[in-house]
């Protein structure tokens, strides 16, 4: 054995962070550590420089913003610079579709009380934000449905259009009563009525949610709205309805059928596995062009189901079997001793996959999830091939107006801002619940 004295090298000291070293140390130690990255970082700041500049000038410096037509467009500038007028006199149109412009309210109403449904989600004093969201998901589209659509109401359509509304008052009354006293509006109510047990505060909290509906009832009985049929729907308000009602069911069905995946019953594993496999095989495309044109073949005489609901439970079942495979892959990454400490702290299946896997499960899943949710998005423009006018199929009816005819480019550049506006507001959304969940992580 050698006698050498043994030497302990220092382990180098981490980098600071970019600010303890400013921002020239930060450009420095990134952009221009060596010969090659100075080059390609002037190599990219200049395509970037003629990028921008050359869309400012187009869209913005060589613009017209007053014209009576196309042709008028290209006498004052050519072809060299943006033809606006066309896109603002069809923003409506680009907007809403062909709904009824005096009917335009009760889509703003609806997508109004969408977001404020979604405030408490982000209040932190508010306790109950699992009821919450799941009232978002599950009875807001009774609610919003009868706004969009309108029409008769039947028994069965009052009643349920009731229970959206009577949702809607329980989380606001529920939101406010947490925020200022701490419980629930059914807790709040039976201390006001000094329930002497939890049987008798049980009951009045029911009693007071009998009441809501009963109160929803009443004026859900009094709303008769015009029927404007889903052939008018259009725009960006119909991407927003066939992509929002996917992405709310895909993630409760993507995870049913994942658990369903790794179940030990072979009839249910059997089951989900060959749904996810079929939609998955498959072009989405072909899933619209199945549902609109071979469904109707397998109904009874008589009976036909609308395009619109047939191309979103297209959307609905393709965009389930993806987020399946996102969930099974995050239950995956979840250590095995997790699974065997809830089972040693006597957790039934439903209690430790609730309480202790998806939570860790969906964590981990958040860039994928939203990644799917963003994808999903931008794939509603498929609609258009079935004769659904999207928000796609709007910007090129803009070039099929006779005054404005051949005006491709501008319409498309604004329904492209507008998807890079959804989308990057979706991955920040998305980059910040991350840094959310994951404080005091180390990654």
């Amino acid at each position: 054995m050698s006698d050498a004295p043994l030497v302990f090298t220092p382990r180098p000291a981490d980098p600071p962070p970019p600010s303890t070293i400013g921002v020239v140390g930060w450009m420095r130690a990134n952009l221009f550590s060596s010969l090659p990255n100075a080059i390609l970082t002037f190599l990219g700041g200049y395509i970037f420089y003629v990028v921008v500049t050359t869309i400012i000038d187009w869209a913005l410096v060589k613009a017209v913003w007053e014209a009576e037509n196309r042709r008028q467009c290209l006498d004052l500038v050519g072809r060299s610079g943006a033809c606006w007028p066309g896109v603002v006199e069809w923003i409506p149109n680009l907007i809403y579709g062909l709904y009824p412009k005096d009917q335009v309210w009760r889509i703003n109403i609806g997508f109004l009380i969408l977001l404020a449904w979604a405030v408490p989600l982000w209040l932190p004093r508010v306790k109950s934000k699992v009821a919450i969201g799941l009232s978002l998901v599950l009875l807001y589209p009774l609610l919003a449905s009868y706004f969009f659509h309108g029409g008769a109401q039947g028994v069965v359509w009052t009643a349920l259009i009731a229970l959206g509304g009577a949702a809607f008052l329980w989380v606001w009354l529920t939101t406010l009563a947490e925020m200022r006293f701490g419980l629930g509006f059914g807790a709040l109510v039976a201390r006001l009525a000094g329930a002497a047990d939890d049987e008798r505060a049980r009951r009045i909290g029911w009693g007071a949610l009998a009441a809501l509906y009963v109160l929803a009832l009443l004026v859900v009985s009094q709303l008769r709205f015009v029927e404007v049929p889903t052939r008018v729907w259009g725009g960006l308000f119909l991407t927003l309805v066939i992509s929002g009602i996917g992405i709310a069911f895909s993630l409760p069905a993507g995870v049913l059928l994942a658990l369903g995946r790794r179940s030990q019953m072979p009839l249910i594993r059997v089951f989900c596995v060959t749904f996810i496999e079929l939609f998955r095989s498959v072009p989405l495309i072909t899933i619209l062009f199945m549902f609109n044109t071979m469904l109707p073949l397998f109904l009874p005489a008589g009976v036909e189901v609308n395009r619109l609901l047939r191309a979103i439970v297209a959307v609905c079942l393709f965009a389930s079997a993806y987020m399946a495979e996102i969930v099974r892959g995050g239950l995956q990454a979840i250590p095995k001793g997790q699974y065997e400490a809830a089972a040693a702290m006597g957790l039934g299946f439903w209690q430790s996959t609730s309480l202790i896997i998806l939570p860790q499960a969906l964590r981990i899943m958040i860039p994928s999830i939203v990644g799917n949710f963003i994808g999903l998005f931008k794939d509603t423009t498929l609609v258009s091939i079935i004769g659904l006018f999207d928000l796609l199929s709007m910007s090129r009816a803009v070039g099929e107006d006779t005054r404005w005819l051949g005006l491709f480019i501008e319409p498309f550049f604004f329904i492209t801002m507008i998807y890079f506006v959804f989308c990057f507001l979706m991955s920040q959304y998305s980059l910040n619940l991350e840094r959310r969940l994951g404080e005091g992580q180390r990654r």
